[in-house]
């Protein structure tokens, strides 16, 4: 059985079909198609444990975002495991986490998020053309607008207008951001 389990592109294939099912949401994904379709000559009952295992270590791999330095530390480890992996399965993994590591990060991420996000900002200036006093007919004024939403969701426009005052107050709340931002990504 050993043997049957080695295989990098089953693996590979398995890999990938447990990223879709635990991080994609593609629920047609099940323990039969896998085995099916990957490990035919395999019976159930010794697939269901490398499966789990499998599952077990590239959802560690997941969870903890492992960069490259990490990953190899805990591959070399699950290989001198009792019951672990072995070097080609390992390198395997290894191969797949760096191809597919941004897309699952970017999927947990948007899992994750609980509101809208910013998807996209656009702004222009523009001279006022209209005004209840006429004073301010023809003053400069920003126009930002904001393309908010949530993923796999439509998203949401908001327009906003600014004059000078409200464009230098907005950037002295921005600078007090980003200073607060700088502090806490200072060494200790």
């Amino acid at each position: 059985m050993a043997g049957e389990l080695e295989g990098s592109k089953p693996l590979s294939g398995l890999l990938s079909g447990l990223a879709q099912e635990a991080f994609h949401g593609h629920q047609g994904i099940t323990e039969e198609l896998l085995r099916s379709q990957l490990y035919p000559d395999v019976s159930l009952e010794e697939f269901r444990p490398f499966l789990a295992k499998m599952r077990g270590i590239l959802k560690s791999i997941a969870s903890a975002d492992m960069d490259f330095n990490q990953l190899e530390a805990f591959l070399t480890a699950q290989t001198k495991k009792q019951g672990g992996i072995t070097c080609d399965q390992a390198a395997v993994i290894s191969k797949f986490w760096k191809s597919h590591k941004t897309k699952i990060r970017e999927s947990l991420m948007n899992q994750s998020r609980w509101d809208s996000g910013l998807r996209g900002l656009s702004w222009r200036v523009d001279g006022k053309s209209q005004s209840r006093h006429s004073a301010q007919i023809h003053t400069p004024v920003a126009i930002m607008e904001l393309e908010i939403g949530k993923s796999g969701q439509e998203s949401e426009f908001l327009c906003l207008e600014f004059d000078e005052v409200k464009v230098n107050q907005v950037l002295k709340k921005l600078s007090e951001v980003e200073e607060s931002i700088s502090t806490l990504m200072q060494p200790a």
